[in-house]
């Protein structure tokens, strides 16, 4: 059925490219289409379909879902969150230059280091949280701006309108790039404030259930479509069509998901807040945290991510939980804790790590859907072995 912008969050995210009456047989769940190729009329005569590379229907149903929640034109799925990151670098030209957010994804930042490198594409690091940062950084080569917020592990929140302006201000031409993984489009929207690309690990609370590897890139800019749409068949770095609909069933309970979410992973933090043998709590919802004003008015909520500096045996504690998993990743119904130190972002240089505080004192929490009650407990049992 078609979607209205009126329309609500969870209706969108139910019915937007799921019209039944799109197939033969009206079936209301989308089918599940894993054909590699599709016969054709003539040569080079096919009906919307000619090889799984360039598109296939329960991606495509999945794609303009992705569009509709997020308030885009356009969606894209790729095979994973970093395809998608090749996907959007594959916009540059060698001798290009990036300015990305000095906080972000292990794998984002490895990536830009050691690969677009080889590309004689330039990056330069910088705390986005001021803004002047940015605007300092920025080169006569500079394509494309890279933030990411809140930002991976340390929950800063970056001001993503004043950020865009300020570089508009200096250069129209230069793309700018959200990564959107840790709250999603329930929780806040950067095309409404101004991003051209809103990147997503599907595989994260997007999709929720710690069963997919899967990214997605959002825009609705007419103009970029194509170039992405074209790199994406040339790339060949698509999802597989089992996968997409595993996602596809999963943003129908992505509002409720995510209000849960939010709700164990705020009671979470307040309780770390208060504990003795937690020395720091990093959670955009506590009137402690350097950005909490900024994140009432950028974001409408916030998902399971909780951080903090531990004041005891960060391996230990670890090892002491019984109902949060010692695992990476995050954003399933699951609760999960690591170490980003030696994990997530082991890929990081010392130097970096230092810098930004990711030492062996840090844990990052991926809060789930458990009973809230067993997960403080849970919590509360291992932070006393960790003084052991």
């Amino acid at each position: 059925m078609p979607t209205d912008t009126k329309e609500g969050f969870a209706t969108k995210a139910i019915h937007a490219g799921q019209d039944p009456l799109q197939w033969s047989h009206c079936s209301v769940v989308p089918p599940l289409v894993m054909s590699s190729t599709y016969r054709q009329d003539g040569p080079a005569q096919h009906r919307g379909y000619e090889y799984g590379r360039s598109g296939n229907p329960t991606r495509n149903v999945l794609e303009t879902c992705l569009a509709a929640i997020e308030g885009g034109k356009y969606g894209f799925a790729f095979s994973s969150g970093l395809g998608a990151t090749t996907a959007l670098a594959a916009l540059l030209d060698a001798g290009d230059h990036i300015v990305c957010c000095d906080d972000v994804y292990g794998g984002t930042n490895r990536y830009f280091r050691t690969c677009c490198s080889k590309n004689n594409i330039k990056i330069t690091f910088t705390d986005a949280t001021n803004i002047k940062n940015v605007v300092n950084s920025i080169q006569p080569t500079t394509k494309m701006i890279w933030l990411e917020t809140p930002t991976n592990p340390l929950l800063k929140i970056i001001d993503i309108r004043a950020v865009i302006e300020a570089v508009r201000a200096i250069r129209s031409d230069i793309i700018t790039v959200v990564d959107n993984s840790f709250v999603t489009c329930y929780f806040q929207k950067p095309l409404e404030m101004g991003a051209d690309f809103v990147i997503y690990s599907l595989s994260k609370f997007m999709n929720g259930h710690s069963d997919v590897i899967m990214g997605a890139v959002i825009t609705r800019r007419d103009d970029l479509e194509k170039q992405l749409r074209y790199i994406q068949n040339a790339l060949g770095i698509v999802p597989s069509p089992f996968d997409c609909h595993q996602v596809n069933r999963s943003l129908k309970t992505l509002e409720v998901r995510m209000e849960k979410h939010m709700a164990n992973g705020l009671a979470v933090a307040k309780f770390l807040e208060s504990h003795p043998h937690v020395e720091q709590v990093f959670h955009p919802l506590l009137p402690s945290h350097p950005q909490y004003e900024l994140a009432k008015r950028q974001q409408t909520g916030h998902s399971g991510m909780v951080t903090f500096y531990i004041n005891g045996d960060s391996h230990k504690f670890l090892k002491a939980l019984k109902i949060f998993t010692l695992a990476e990743s995050l954003g399933g119904y699951e609760s999960l804790a690591e170490l980003p130190s030696v994990m997530t972002h082991a890929s990081l240089t010392p130097e970096a790590r230092d810098s930004l505080g990711i030492n062996d004192q840090l844990i990052r929490l991926s809060v789930g859907l458990e009973t809230e009650s067993d997960l403080i407990a849970d919590l509360d049992q291992a932070l006393k072995a960790s003084q052991m």
